[in-house]
């Protein structure tokens, strides 16, 4: 397993770092409130234009993501995915010569379009090589890269602003092109570094492969699985409220009388906080096996947040909006980064819906789907926090907590109907009838030669799988 886990998840992460790097680095040069490093002005926006600007995003992302998973099964994921980094670093590298409001929006757009692949690509990718009781950790793993970024996008925008009016360019756009050539750069080493799926790995024996062999399933299932649906909203619960806080710590930052420099770098201890406890509640998830009860002891907190001052997360958001002090301002980022990047546990939602979807074409359209879905609510997060609002921003701390009620309640109907079905299996009423012998099972759930055809068949409906809560 060390094996694997060396071939797949560094290089995994180093991309899913630059993604998350690439697509939240507007937050870190384009500023509505102060104008961080004057990109707003350079580029005659408006207020609303630039929450256009961060909005379009989101659509092309939402809406390339399940036919990129398609395309990932049909395609080598080492030409796919490089194929795709390879692209989204030349959009990031021409966002920053840009020269005006609609080329910026086109940018944003074509960013989106090529990013959509990789985390849901990868997530498939990852299911597909590990076992269900070790999948979690590894997707906790890869997405701490997102939480990374967070910490090195500051650090790298505080540094690079030093080459403000080099060539004739400001620090903006210098910001985007040296981040967007790093992803291209990645993305062709790519070509060679990424593992195609273990029945052709060369890095493993032939009998290695055989014991992470894959299984072959029907799309149309997942697209009739209750799961997939309930999932996506799960998802949107997480992802919303993560979203906002990538795209507006620097703005929060800045609000409590921090300037660009010093607000970016200050973002770096509250990232570096975020990948530390993703990976610690990834690894307890995984040790355990309980990702629904962790999502409910999660998702608990958050609701209590809403109504009890006492608790962990109420004071976080108490304190952002209420305080007049920057360093108990800055003290309540802290608050936040654990309710969104840990309690909003995108990667082990992810995890404990692909833990539960049975076949790789299904699992694939199942993370897709979640996970777009998701995505697409990164657009509502890109303009709840409006210049108007400030510096109480009700309507986006309203919506953000509405999110986390529509989590909390998917996840309960989720964690229910998963364990009354493991618990009709248990009781016999799933069995299918095998052979000739009708006392093995009931008619209405089908007849198959061999348990082996039943299993194959079915994927997760069949009788004897049961569903990780």
């Amino acid at each position: 397993m060390r094996k694997i886990d060396i071939a797949l998840i560094p290089w995994l992460s180093l991309l899913y770092l630059l993604s998350f790097l690439d697509r939240t680095s507007i937050g870190n040069v384009l500023n509505r409130f102060s104008q961080l490093y004057h990109m707003v002005d350079d580029l005659h926006m408006s207020d609303n234009q630039y929450l256009i600007s961060l909005t379009v995003f989101f659509f092309s992302y939402a809406i390339f993501e399940v036919p990129s998973n398609v395309f990932l099964k049909r395609l080598r994921p080492s030409i796919w995915l490089s194929f795709l980094m390879l692209v989204w670093g030349i959009m990031m590298t021409v966002q920053g010569l840009v020269h005006n409001y609609g080329g910026l929006v086109g940018m944003r757009w074509m960013l989106g379009m090529f990013e959509a692949g990789l985390f849901p690509g990868v997530n498939y990718y990852l299911s597909c090589w590990y076992k269900r009781s070790e999948f979690g950790i590894r997707a906790a793993v890869f997405f701490s890269a997102a939480s990374v970024s967070g910490a090195f996008g500051g650090l790298l925008a505080a540094a690079i602003a030093n080459m403000d009016g080099v060539g004739g360019k400001p620090a903006w756009a210098w910001i985007f092109i040296l981040e967007g050539l790093a992803t291209v750069l990645a993305g062709f080493l790519s070509f060679w570094i990424i593992q195609d799926f273990p029945d052709t790995a060369k890095f493993l024996s032939e009998a290695e492969r055989t014991v992470v062999k894959l299984k072959m399933k029907y799309i149309w299932m997942s697209l009739a699985d209750w799961k997939t649906w309930v999932g996506m909203m799960i998802y949107a619960g997480c992802d919303m409220p993560l979203y906002a806080f990538s795209l507006f710590l620097p703005s929060i930052i800045n609000q409590v009388r921090y300037t660009a420099t010093p607000a970016n770098l200050l973002t770096v201890p509250v990232y570096v906080f975020a990948c530390i406890i993703t990976c610690v509640v990834g690894f307890c998830a995984d040790k355990y096996g309980r990702r629904g009860y962790f999502n409910l002891c999660v998702y608990y907190h958050l609701e209590a947040s809403s109504t009890d001052p006492r608790t962990f997360s109420a004071i976080g958001y108490i304190l952002l909006v209420a305080s007049k002090n920057a360093a108990l301002s800055y003290f309540a980022v802290y608050m936040a980064t654990w309710y969104d990047y840990t309690l909003f546990k995108v990667p082990y939602h992810s995890a404990w819906v692909s833990n539960n979807v049975e076949g790789s074409y299904k699992r694939s359209v199942s993370l897709a789907m979640v996970i777009s879905f998701g995505n697409i609510n990164g657009a509502v997060s890109s303009n709840v926090y409006r210049a108007r609002d400030k510096p109480w921003y009700p309507l986006g701390h309203g919506l953000v907590l509405m999110y986390i009620a529509f989590g909390f309640i998917f996840s309960v109907i989720y964690l229910i109907f998963l364990k009354r079905e493991n618990n009709k299996r248990d009781r016999g009423e799933r069995d299918e009838i095998i052979g000739d012998d009708t006392t093995t099972g009931h008619e209405r759930n089908g007849r198959f030669a061999t348990v082996e055809d039943a299993k194959r068949e079915k994927g997760d409906a069949w009788s004897g799988y049961r569903y990780r809560l």
